[in-house]
C-alpha cells in the first residue's frame, strides 16, 4: 500500500534543493503562507499546475543560458 503524505506544514528554511525553486515561485504566486500552514497537498490542482509550468519554463530558460555559455 502506497505511502499517504502528510499535510505538514512546509519550513521554507530546510527544503531539498528541488523542493526550494518550487517554493521559490510559490511565494512568487502569492501562495507562500498557504503552503507554509498546510503544506504542498493543500494547493489546488490550478495551483499545482501553475507552479509545475513555471518550473518548467524556469528551467527551460536555464538549459539555454548554459547552453549560450558553452558556446561562447
Amino acid at each position: 500500500m502506497p505511502k499517504k503524505k502528510k499535510d505538514e506544514p512546509i519550513d521554507p528554511e530546510n527544503l531539498k534543493p528541488e523542493d526550494k525553486m518550487k517554493f521559490e515561485i510559490a511565494a512568487e504566486l502569492g501562495l507562500a503562507d498557504k503552503v507554509i500552514q498546510g503544506g504542498w497537498r493543500c494547493l489546488t490542482a490550478k495551483e499545482s499546475g501553475r507552479i509545475g509550468g513555471l518550473i518548467t519554463k524556469k528551467k527551460r530558460e536555464l538549459q539555454k543560458t548554459a547552453a549560450g555559455d558553452i558556446e561562447s
